[in-house]
């Protein structure tokens, strides 16, 4: 056990962000001693605040959907354990269906997604419209709904997070950059700043779109690479649409694979939707094509949004994977360096899971999720071998 000093830690966690800020609640209820650096102003200021807030684990993936189960236990109980509000609201996820080639995916799942305790059914179609109040009847075959599932606010959840490890001990130092990480026999020693020098035995990557950069500092090449998506909300309007809607089909201009929207519990409705070719790299500038393609698929779904007034747009950063999967692994190469990367744009859903299984990881020296599933999310799997996640 390393002598504490000022500037020595049980563990280090580079960035403060949706995996981060809850990686340092689960390392502080657990005694540590624990820093987290950030270059950024505050924490949840990266690609936390671009979230969108939807929370499901209605996933393909059982990794996935294990993690987002935890996440979610978390999330819905925070309020009643700690007084804060978070701004969560249940109503689950819907995939409405219109395609019989998309009826037959989401059933194919459901015995997969079942038996890793997802809570999850296929609704006839008066349920889906039942649930989607004005949504175009027209075609509609049914569709998927996980009542579970929910949305959180990604500003008031990460200030949560940072608050209550605080309270526990942990040190939030913003306006830091990491520089270098320092590495003795094989073994993760500290990190260097441009403010400092810290030491640890154990360093924690959750840098999101900068992961890769920390990982070259330990001449490890992580195969993460940021691509941007773009999202928009608009002013509040009366209560009427509890799920988040995801419509798996691609849009006719063919620029756009899924979208998805929801109604916050202030009454907003976000949307976002996956561009068909990605946007690679950290430019976070809006574009003029977004509003007139997501307008068209929301009043084509929903008409009844058609005079809503849109309040902004914004983009923010996906981390990437080759193979579409996040990466959870101890480094072979430098012992006591972690990686909790490569959320591929679910960072948000994922963190609380994902920083509970790593904390274990780190205590324990296994996983609280079952042991094959994690596996598949190893940094030395061949990322070339499988396709993406069917559900994303």
């Amino acid at each position: 056990m390393r002598k504490m000093t000022r500037n020595s830690f049980d563990a280090i966690i580079i960035g403060a962000g949706s995996v981060g800020c809850p990686m340092a609640y689960f390392l502080s209820l657990k005694d540590l001693k624990v820093l987290v650096l950030d270059s950024e102003h505050s924490q949840g200021q990266g690609q936390n605040k671009a979230a969108i807030g939807g929370v499901r684990a209605t996933h393909s993936d059982p990794a996935k959907i294990s993690l987002c189960l935890q996440s979610i236990d978390l999330f819905k109980n925070w309020e009643s354990k700690y007084g804060t509000d978070i701004g969560w609201k249940g109503g689950g996820y819907c995939y409405p269906v219109y395609r019989e080639k998309d009826e037959k995916l989401l059933k194919d799942l459901l015995p997969v997604q079942k038996s890793y305790g997802l809570e999850i059914d296929w609704l006839p179609p008066d349920e889906i419209e039942r649930l989607i109040p004005g949504i175009n009847p027209d075609g509609i075959r049914g569709g998927t709904y996980a009542p579970g599932d929910g949305q959180v606010s990604p500003l008031l959840s990460s200030a949560a997070f940072w608050k209550e490890s605080k309270k526990r001990g942990a040190e939030f130092r913003f306006d830091e950059r990491v520089i270098g990480l320092i590495i003795k026999s094989s073994r993760i020693k500290g990190v260097k700043t441009n403010k400092g020098t810290y030491f640890s035995d154990v360093i924690v990557n959750a840098a999101g779109a900068g992961a890769r950069e920390i990982g070259l500092m330990a001449d490890i090449d992580i195969p993460v690479v940021p691509n941007s998506h773009e999202a928009g909300i608009t002013s509040p309007v009366e209560q009427f649409l509890d799920p988040l809607v995801v419509d798996i089909r691609p849009g006719e201009e063919g620029k756009t694979d899924n979208f998805y929207f929801g109604q916050n519990d202030l009454g907003q409705i976000i949307f976002c939707y996956s561009p068909s070719e990605p946007f690679i790299g950290k430019s976070r500038l809006e574009t003029s094509e977004f509003m007139p393609i997501v307008s068209r698929r929301l009043i084509e779904l929903l008409p009844r949004l058609k005079n809503t007034l849109v309040r902004r747009v914004w983009r923010g950063l996906y981390p990437m994977t080759p193979d579409g999967i996040i990466i959870l692994d101890q480094v072979r190469e430098a012992s006591g360096f972690y990686l909790a990367v490569g959320m591929c744009g679910q960072g948000f859903m994922l963190g609380p899971g994902v920083a509970r299984n790593i904390t274990s990881l780190i205590i324990n020296g296994k996983p609280e999720i079952d042991q094959e599933a994690f596996n598949s999310l190893s940094f030395y799997r061949d990322f070339y071998s499988k396709r993406s996640e069917t559900l994303k």
